[in-house]
């Protein structure tokens, strides 16, 4: 992890972040008495493009958002968990237990499926810990806040049961590469290497998410392949760029009714490639596999009908016609040229992969209407936010007027919308 990841963030987000440090450590405090704690940021993520491409084989542009998650906490010297959300104060304690049973649909998931596939995959765990966080993300955004704190909790105890000085655990997760795939794994359930599966947390994904909180880089935009992740390339974003996020007031919660459309998606892309590799006798792991072969594509539109069909063509339109363009278009700095691909992707989510709301689709159409250079939903969709990617030195304003023409269009989930400025931050980091 980087250490000292404060100062690679923009004064703005230093504030909220120091702000929301200095919660976490009172709520701590109040958990666990006055001791001088650990501090970690693990941030969320904006998904530039690759709409539901990564489980799919296929590729993604990302980068850190400058909020996240802040934690103070204390190692313990028993297996026992206790951890406070400092925001409302909502607590959960438990043992470090192959046993464990989380409750899907709760935010305790998310920490507890972690504990159980750490027990399971590397055995008796001796130490847990005390631990206080504080969001600075909207709450079910599209923004990872799910991925930051399943992260979140993974670093906690992998650092407390050293894990960097357990030859098992390095055999199986040799560096932050392994360790973003194998998270994706947690919270999909998905063995990893010789790791075995559990049932994670309910959803369907992949390891785009971790990957970006685990290693993206101040000040870029990281091109990923995914099964293995693989980085492909990154683009420098100028500082007379920034995003500005538009939280839409469409909880895209995937402990609720989001999780099942979300996972629609993922199984479509499951059937299509066992029908491939039906029809073919061959043995591909990913979509993006199968379109590799010769006539790939050709040959799978042949065997998708109706909803496997757009699946299938929305996956190729954003991972193979949108996505490798656009990253020539931002590397060269033909804005315009970048900001009709992204268009396309855009249009591509309402129509193929249909993972768009009318609240999303608006704030996607205003902030174009507004002089942003490009505009796009990202995330698991059926709510969630919006990016913008604007001229700095007009970001403060765009966002206001931004949202007060979204607050015309949809006053009712205007009520509940937020927007705040980002460049592209530093990955997960020790603040001490």
């Amino acid at each position: 992890m980087i250490a000292h990841v404060r100062h690679q963030l923009s004064s703005a987000a230093q504030s909220v972040l120091d702000a929301a440090q200095e919660r976490a450590d009172s709520a701590l405090v109040r958990l666990a008495g006055r001791r001088t704690p650990l501090r970690l940021f693990v941030p969320g993520r904006i998904e530039v493009l690759g709409k539901h491409t990564d489980y799919a084989g296929g590729r993604s542009l990302t980068c850190a958002a400058e909020r996240g998650v802040a934690l103070s906490y204390l190692p313990r010297e028993d297996n026992r968990v206790r951890l406070v959300d400092a925001r409302d104060g909502r607590r959960v304690e438990f043992r470090i237990d192959a046993g464990l049973e989380p409750e899907v649909g709760r935010w305790s998931n998310y920490p507890m499926t972690v504990a159980r596939r750490l027990a399971r995959n590397f055995g008796s765990l001796d130490r847990g810990a005390d631990i206080a966080f504080v969001g600075t993300l909207p709450r079910a955004a599209g923004l990872s806040t799910s991925s930051a704190l399943i992260t979140s909790m993974y670093l906690v105890l992998a650092g407390v049961n050293r894990f960097a000085e357990r030859p098992e655990v390095v055999a199986a997760i040799p560096d932050e590469r392994h360790l973003a795939g194998y998270l994706g794994c947690i919270e999909n359930g998905r063995a990893f290497g010789p790791l075995a599966g559990d049932h994670g947390v309910g959803t369907a994904g992949g390891s785009e998410d971790h990957t970006a909180i685990l290693l993206s880089t101040a000040g870029r935009l990281t091109w990923y392949g995914y099964h293995p992740v693989t980085p492909l390339g990154s683009v420098t974003l100028g500082p007379d760029q920034v995003f500005v996020v538009a939280a839409s007031g469409i909880a895209a919660d995937k402990t609720g009714s989001a999780r099942d459309k979300y996972n629609r998606a993922s199984a479509l892309v499951a059937e299509l490639l066992a029908r491939w590799n039906e029809a073919t006798g061959r043995g591909d792991r990913t979509l993006a596999e199968a379109i590799d072969v010769e006539s790939g594509a050709a040959r799978l539109r042949l065997l998708a009908t109706g909803a496997l069909s757009t699946r299938l063509e929305h996956f190729i339109v954003e991972d193979r016609d949108v996505l490798p363009a656009a990253v020539d278009a931002l590397r060269a700095g033909r804005l315009a040229e970048y900001g009709a691909l992204v268009d396309r992707s855009q249009r591509a989510a309402q129509e193929l992969l249909g993972n768009q709301v009318p609240e999303t689709i608006a704030l996607a159409e205003l902030a174009r209407e507004y002089g942003a250079h490009a505009a796009s939903a990202f995330g698991a969709g059926f709510g969630g936010s919006v990016w913008a990617l604007v001229d700095a030195s007009e970001a403060d304003g765009f966002r206001d007027d931004w949202l007060a023409s979204y607050a015309a269009r949809h006053p009712a989930a205007a009520e509940r919308a937020e927007a705040f400025v980002s460049r592209p931050g530093p990955g997960a980091g020790q603040l001490d």
